[in-house]
């Protein structure tokens, strides 16, 4: 009963969820080329919220604990699992204070309303996957923009997002490199639970009342482990260790 009832929720979340990235697009272009870096920064704030009013409409919920005090005035890696492209819109409102930004697949850079102008103009980075030779330096100039610029990159170190909640193993790579190009960054691990099950019967129809956990542990300062595998270790423990598949 309740699957049948997610496929017209589903079309009707799908229809808000269209306008709004493509009402969005025009006021992202506005914003960046008529008032510059902040006046866009705030129209993807308010499509960050814009677009987590839209899943309510299946009954979606979003909880994001962050007991922590964060000073704005540091570059951050935000590192957290990934379930579901619902992990991403919460990390961008809760966090909008320090600017998050983003390593992304290419692909998602051209085509998407809203989404790939932001990802083009808004300071994250698109990465082809299959070609260290663009990767690799992509994320080493990113890291430079996030440390001069005291930002938050975040990350998801699994490479691809998990159908059943199950964490992957992470892949070391990334954060090596941004570890050593923001040297003066503090981790931040986050904890992301159920966002999978949005995903539940695949993309359509969607399912109904989940409730999506965030959990923010404490910061770690980088400069604080001079063995970075060790940190990466650490954050990869926390990280799972408060994962409820």
């Amino acid at each position: 009963m309740l699957k049948l009832l997610s496929y017209p929720l589903t079309v009707i979340y799908l229809v808000f969820f269209l306008l709004t990235l493509l009402v969005f697009h025009p006021i992202q272009w506005f914003c960046f080329n008529v008032f510059g870096y902040q006046a866009h920064k705030k129209s993807v704030d308010c499509l960050q919220f814009c677009l987590m009013r839209c899943i309510n409409i299946l009954g979606t919920r979003f909880s994001f604990n962050n007991p922590h005090y964060i000073d704005t005035n540091q570059p951050l890696i935000i590192v957290a699992n990934h379930q579901s492209m619902y992990d991403i819109s919460p990390i961008m409102w809760y966090m909008r204070k320090h600017h998050p930004k983003f390593i992304s697949k290419i692909e998602l850079g051209k085509g998407i309303p809203s989404v790939s102008y932001n990802l083009r103009h808004g300071g994250s980075v698109l990465i082809d996957r299959k070609n260290p030779r663009q990767s690799l330096p992509a994320i080493m100039k990113f890291g430079e923009y996030i440390e001069k610029n005291k930002r938050a990159a975040v990350i998801f170190p699994e490479g691809t997002r998990s159908k059943n909640g199950e964490p992957k193993p992470f892949q070391t790579k990334g954060l090596e490199i941004l570890f050593k190009k923001i040297p003066s960054a503090m981790v931040v691990p986050i904890s992301i639970n159920n966002s999978w099950k949005t995903l539940r019967y695949g993309k359509f129809p969607m399912g109904l009342g989940t409730h999506i956990t965030f959990t923010v542990h404490k910061p770690i300062k980088v400069s604080t482990f001079t063995d970075k595998q060790a940190l990466i270790h650490s954050v990869e423990t926390t990280i799972k260790e408060h994962i409820h598949p």
